[in-house]
């Protein structure tokens, strides 16, 4: 292919690209400040061009969404990284170990190129944007590296320091963990410990059951498994200040459902976010309240909820819960659930039906490796999930599909015109639909790189109607075309309606136990 010319980003990326053999060829740098105006991967302080070199460490893929030619999946470049680093005869065998603060402890691995080769400039991109996905998948506040010490200093320099680095730091580290992100150097991993435990299934009572999304807040009544009422309710919690506006919501939803109850048994929910021991560590949901309302009023909000019900309650992540809707509509385990909703929703059953301590918010975790993919319009960070497979994706693909729209509407309103016109047979808003689909295939192999799971359970509303199965058609083609093996042993799992509607809520009823 032709160069491709890039503009300077905002104020926090700026790209080289060379050329070589017809091939494109990056480095990457985020200008911190004038005193350090190159260190951002920090690590590679060199502001000179790299030597030209005709290893191709950007590929393009196979199949190439028409509304987004510099799509490069992180499949696919951590792949072509790993593989030329091999191939020098000398590659840096490298040890990550994310420690949590209850103790557990994750491994992964993989290589960089030696010190003294040509792309050595490269390897700090590719260890920070694989921690990247491992601190938002797996979580953790300690993290320890074997094998790539000289990267140690600069990648604990990123977290402080550099705007996308510091957004990681605050979230995973401060506020899921209790401690800012540390980084050190290690001669040997410290040993795994790995937590599980069993997740709901309980559906025996009177139950409420609860999900609290961006853009709509779901409750439903249950009675021995049974759904006898649920309701919809739209709302905006996002950069709402006031958090009595939220607490007044969810009570609202919680006593409409139990006006179809004979009592309240238990209460269980599903909220984007992280939840510990049912208190509100860190949560889109509440992003425009302040820190210190936060701590008065948020931090202990569904506490306070089941002490005025007098029943039990339990609220994990959204993503979870996704994921246990799957497991017990399928009886089967191994789950990867997504749910492409305001933003995108990720959870996991693991092969012996439990949840794992992982985070799995991947809404934030990197799925596109190109230097220039679209930044998140929270975190700033550019290619991860929350661009690709939500209600953002469809409004950031909406303008260079040539579909003419108010630019007012907000994201929900934009996706029902694309799916109204997707209905219609209008070939502009399959090319939506196509590229998520592709998004979705390559973005899978790259997630079974990280978890073991046969089922993908997919829910929200990008997914529903024509479009819906455009995407999952067209990640199959994807996946049996570049991952064969991976396409022969996934399986999706496609809710009915009446598992869409109902699903969620009474897996999140069925959290509490009774008694």
């Amino acid at each position: 292919p032709p160069p491709i010319p890039l503009m300077a980003k905002k104020r926090y990326v700026f790209v080289e690209i060379l050329e070589m053999y017809g091939l494109p060829f990056f480095r990457v740098d985020t200008k911190l400040s004038p005193q350090q105006p190159c260190n951002g991967w920090p690590g590679s302080r060199r502001c000179a061009p790299q030597k030209m070199s005709e290893v191709n460490l950007l590929p393009e893929p196979k199949f190439l969404p028409e509304l987004h030619p510099t799509y490069r999946p992180a499949v696919l470049v951590n792949r072509a990284f790993e593989s030329a680093a091999r191939d020098t005869g000398a590659a840096v065998e490298v040890g990550i170990a994310l420690e949590q603060a209850d103790g557990s402890v994750f491994h992964h691995h993989t290589v960089l190129f030696p010190a003294d080769h040509e792309l050595a400039a490269h390897n700090f991109r590719h260890l920070e944007r694989m921690v990247k996905f491992l601190l938002w998948q797996r979580g953790g506040w300690k993290i320890h590296l074997h094998g790539a010490d000289a990267h140690v200093d600069a990648l604990q320099e990123y977290y402080q320091t550099s705007e996308l680095g510091k957004f990681d730091d605050d979230v995973i580290g401060v506020k899921n963990n209790g401690h800012s992100i540390e980084v050190v150097a290690c001669a040997k991993l410290p040993a795994v410990n790995s937590q599980a435990r069993p997740i709901g299934r309980h559906l025996d009572g009177c139950r409420i059951g609860f999900d609290l999304g961006g853009s709509d807040r779901k409750a439903a009544a249950v009675v021995d498994g049974e759904v006898k009422f649920s309701e919809e309710i739209v709302w905006d919690p996002y950069f709402e200040p006031n958090p009595d506006y939220h607490y007044e919501g969810i009570m609202d939803s919680l006593k409409r459902a139990a006006e179809h109850l004979p009592r309240v048994d238990a209460i269980g929910g599903s909220a984007a976010g992280c939840y510990s021991h049912n208190k509100v560590t860190w949560a889109s949901l509440f992003r425009g309240v302040s820190p210190e309302d936060f701590d008065a009023k948020v931090r202990d909000m569904f506490l306070k909820i089941s002490e005025e019900w007098n029943a039990p309650l339990e609220v994990i992540n959204d993503g979870e819960v996704t994921a246990l809707a799957g497991s017990m509509a399928l009886g089967k385990n191994g789950v990867l659930g997504i749910a492409m909703g305001t933003s995108e929703g990720g959870g996991y059953i693991d092969m012996d039906g439990n949840i794992t301590t992982w985070l799995s918010e991947l809404a934030f975790a990197p799925v596109d490796l190109h230097p220039e993919a679209p930044p998140d319009e929270w975190s700033k960070d550019p290619g991860v999930g929350a661009q690709y497979f939500s209600q953002q994706a469809v409004g950031r693909l909406l303008p260079a599909s040539g579909i003419e729209y108010d630019e007012e509407l907000k994201l929900p309103d934009q996706l029902k015109l694309v799916q109204k016109l997707m209905e219609e047979g209008d070939e502009r808003a399959f090319k939506i639909y196509d590229a998520i689909g592709i998004y979705l295939g390559y973005t899978l192999a790259h997630y079974a790189d990280f978890y073991d799971f046969e089922y993908v359970l997919l829910l929200g509303r990008v997914t529903t109607g024509p479009g819906g199965e455009h995407i999952i058609e067209r990640s199959k083609e994807v996946m049996a075309s570049e991952f064969p093996e991976l396409a022969e042993r996934i399986k999706f799992h496609i809710p009915d309606e009446m598992e869409k509607r109902h699903g969620q809520a009474v897996a999140a009823a069925s959290l509490p136990k009774i008694g």
